[in-house]
């Protein structure tokens, strides 16, 4: 018997028995759409997960902090650039991007707020990911120039009027980063310290104020959204080190090292390095190395991982709460072949008698139960998708009041195909034994049956 004369056999038959067919289908129907919207609702959750992980830092970058030194100890480490050509030799290691961070009073008018500072290469400043609202990011002038992150100015308060900041008004200062000027005091110790005596007794000056050009500022977040470097002001490291040079000659720049008398090393060593990865996988073996080194390294792939694993095993039971919905289907599945052999036991035994080869009674049986694991399959990924839509539009309302985006239901391509050809196997497997049994079944016996 070809192949086509089976389809067609096997389709006819299923037609004929339209309710019980349909029940049937009803079942691996329920069965289906409960897996996929089980298993797609871990993997919603785990995605939203990993873009929330993301939106604060690279699942592949290590930081690397100078440890804390000992003046007891005989090797003090430091984070130069010998350093940075060490790690770039290292296995996995893409690339290696110094920052210097500082701090400075800013001053315009009567406003005067405090600049958290980072100085980061060109490079690592593009690799931010930062959306410019107006100007560019730094590192295309020959002088230090600013960039500012868009909550720098809930920094600054009235310091002649009432004192009174952004916290207690919910007002910002009327000040235009971009166009107004602003002035930058680095030597802070020297400005609050300003007309007393030191301790070799000479009269602390005022500290000179520099006028630092703005170079950019960052776009304003969306609604319920923040940005990782909103509090920062930005800059080229090396503008940054050339600039602190110049105005702490023969003094000890805030934040960084001194000697055991007191002064100042000739070099500027780093705040931090931020080591990038190829993979993730290899993320924790690096970070692993660092720490061996002397050196404080951490990154998110530990705690991802982690949480990876948690997210998986959640799956796992949402996928198996599914299956057992699947898994009624499969008997109702075996329990109608099962009667359809019973009272199609003389049709079985004409086709033997004809000389019907029995592997042939065998596929079809096994093809009408694949065909109901198919139509359910369909059905049931249909409405898995609607109701993944459903489950999103509701949850889209609690993403908006918790300040989260994304869905929580994702119904990946390959979910699809994995659900509707795991939905034909359960039917064929469901229909294997009265297949089995409509095979062995004596020609003669079912002819005399009635």
């Amino acid at each position: 018997m070809k192949f086509l004369d089976l389809l067609r056999m096997s389709s006819s038959n299923l037609w004929k028995r339209k309710v019980r067919t349909i029940l049937t289908v009803l079942g691996v129907v329920i069965g289906v759409a409960s897996i996929v919207v089980m298993v797609s609702l871990g993997l919603g959750l785990s995605k939203s997960l990993m873009a929330q992980y993301e939106s604060y830092g690279s699942l592949t970058q290590v930081t690397v902090n100078a440890p804390w030194n000992d003046s007891s100890t005989e090797e003090v480490k430091r984070l130069d650039q010998k350093l940075i050509d060490e790690i770039l030799l290292m296995e996995h290691v893409e690339s290696v991007y110094p920052v210097l961070e500082t701090q400075a009073l800013a001053k315009y008018g009567s406003y005067q707020g405090y600049l958290q500072i980072q100085g980061m290469t060109k490079e690592a400043l593009e690799n931010l990911n930062i959306e410019v609202g107006q100007g560019q990011l730094p590192g295309n002038d020959q002088k230090l120039t600013f960039f500012y992150g868009n909550e720098v100015l809930q920094n600054f308060y009235n310091a002649k009027g009432s004192g009174d900041s952004y916290w207690e008004t919910g007002v910002l200062p009327d000040i235009d980063l971009m166009k107004d000027p602003i002035f930058v005091i680095f030597d802070m110790d020297a400005y609050y310290g300003s007309g007393s005596v030191d301790e070799n007794g000479q009269t602390i000056k005022p500290p000179k104020k520099y006028l630092i050009e703005t170079c950019g500022v960052e776009a304003e977040p969306a609604e319920n959204q923040w940005s990782q470097y909103g509090w920062y002001t930005l800059c080229d490291i090396e503008q940054l080190m050339a600039e602190l040079k110049k105005i702490f000659k023969n003094k000890v720049i805030p934040g960084q090292p001194q000697t055991k008398t007191g002064k100042p090393y000739k070099e500027i060593y780093y705040s931090r390095l931020l080591v990038n990865v190829d993979s993730m996988d290899n993320v924790v073996a690096l970070q692993k190395s660092l720490t061996d080194m002397g050196y404080d390294a951490y990154s998110q792939a530990e705690w991802v991982e982690s949480e990876q694993k948690t997210m998986g095993y959640i799956q796992a039971v949402l996928g198996g709460i599914g299956a057992v919905s699947l898994f009624v289907a499969a008997i109702g599945i075996t329990n109608t072949m099962m009667m359809s052999i019973y009272e199609r036991t003389r049709e079985i035994g004409v086709m033997k008698v004809l000389g019907c080869d029995l592997r042939n009674v065998r596929s079809l049986f096994l093809m009408e139960a694949g065909f109901i694991g198919f139509i359910g399959g369909v059905i049931g990924l249909i409405l898995s998708f609607i109701l993944s839509v459903v489950i999103n539009k509701v949850a889209s309302s609690a993403n908006e009041y918790m300040g989260t985006s994304g869905g929580i239901s994702y119904i990946p391509i390959w979910l699809v195909f994995l659900s509707l050809v795991f939905a034909i196997l359960v039917g064929m497997v469901a229909g294997f034994f009265p297949a089995r049994r409509a095979m062995r079944l004596s020609p003669l016996a079912a002819i005399r049956n009635e």
